[in-house]
């Protein structure tokens, strides 16, 4: 699972839960695949996340770099910030391990890369 979509991921759809977001990572493996530089995607991209989520996701896997704690102004411009902000929303990826919604305390799944978001029928 990649920063860029965890950032987008919420457990808002349990029973009780009324915000669900962010879900904490417990990541146990992670993997960092080089994957074609951007800089238009990435400069679109950024608008649309939660900087600071994303920041604190980053650090708490271990993967903050030198990438900034808040977001520059002139990120669309600045080269070297969208590299890094590149690396952090697709080359780190979370292999295995879980998310957890920070109300409810469940366990979402990651295996392979892939977070499992199903839920029960009790918890819809």
């Amino acid at each position: 699972m990649k920063l860029l979509t965890h950032n987008m991921l919420t457990s808002k759809a349990i029973k009780g839960v009324t915000v669900g977001y962010p879900l904490r990572i417990i990541a146990k493996d992670i993997r960092v695949s080089e994957v074609d530089f951007s800089p238009e995607y990435i400069a679109r991209i950024i608008p649309k996340l939660d900087w600071t989520v994303l920041w604190k996701a980053a650090e708490s896997i271990g993967h903050v770099g030198e990438l900034p704690q808040i977001l520059i102004e002139d990120f669309e411009t600045n080269e070297d910030f969208l590299k890094k902000a590149h690396h952090v929303l697709l080359e780190v990826e979370i292999i295995n391990g879980h998310l957890l919604c920070p109300e409810s305390g469940r366990q979402f799944p990651i295996n392979d890369g892939i977070p499992n978001m199903l839920l029960n029928e009790d918890e819809v």
